[in-house]
């Protein structure tokens, strides 16, 4: 299990904060990205989380995992190179977010209701998604982190695990 970077921590927040270009999908880059998915996979799991950056475990990739449940409420697991949302909603919906990197701090977040992702899969296949609703959040949320941002960027007030927004 990889340790997760802490904003708290300032050397691990100016690898959070740092915008990362796209990967060059290369053969050889993409057999690491397999290992590196499983890696992500058992940490997020770990941690109790639903998706994970590449830059919250350190490594400087535009690479994220998640996993959410679908419609029948079956987990489905996402990974993802390159990562662009090319479509957002003008609808909003706000709901509270936490974050593997700002462990126990939770705040209310406004964020598109519907978006369209494009990125590439482990084998290097371009894959659009339309998501909605929590997957949606998830997307958004894991792609700001590739974009050096984290959720208390976008929220007004953050408030520990227990206490009232």
């Amino acid at each position: 299990m990889n340790p997760i970077y802490l904003i708290k921590n300032k050397k691990e927040e100016k690898v959070l904060r740092r915008k990362l270009p796209p990967l060059a999908l290369t053969k050889e880059e993409l057999k690491g990205l397999k290992v590196l998915a499983k890696e992500m996979r058992v940490t997020m799991k770990k941690a109790n989380g639903v998706g994970l950056s590449a830059n919250q475990i350190g490594i400087e990739k535009r690479f994220f995992v998640a996993q959410v449940p679908d419609a029948e409420g079956r987990l489905k697991f996402y990974a993802i190179a390159n990562p662009e949302l090319i479509k957002k909603s003008a609808e909003n919906a706000v709901m509270e977010e936490g974050c593997l990197s700002v462990p126990e701090l939770y705040g209310l977040v406004e964020r598109s209701a519907r978006v369209t992702l494009v990125g590439y899969d482990l084998r290097g296949k371009k894959i659009k998604i339309n998501a909605w609703g929590f997957l949606a959040r998830v997307f958004q949320h894991e792609v700001d982190h590739l974009d050096g941002k984290v959720f208390t960027d976008r929220t007004t007030h953050v408030h520990k695990a227990g206490e009232s927004a």
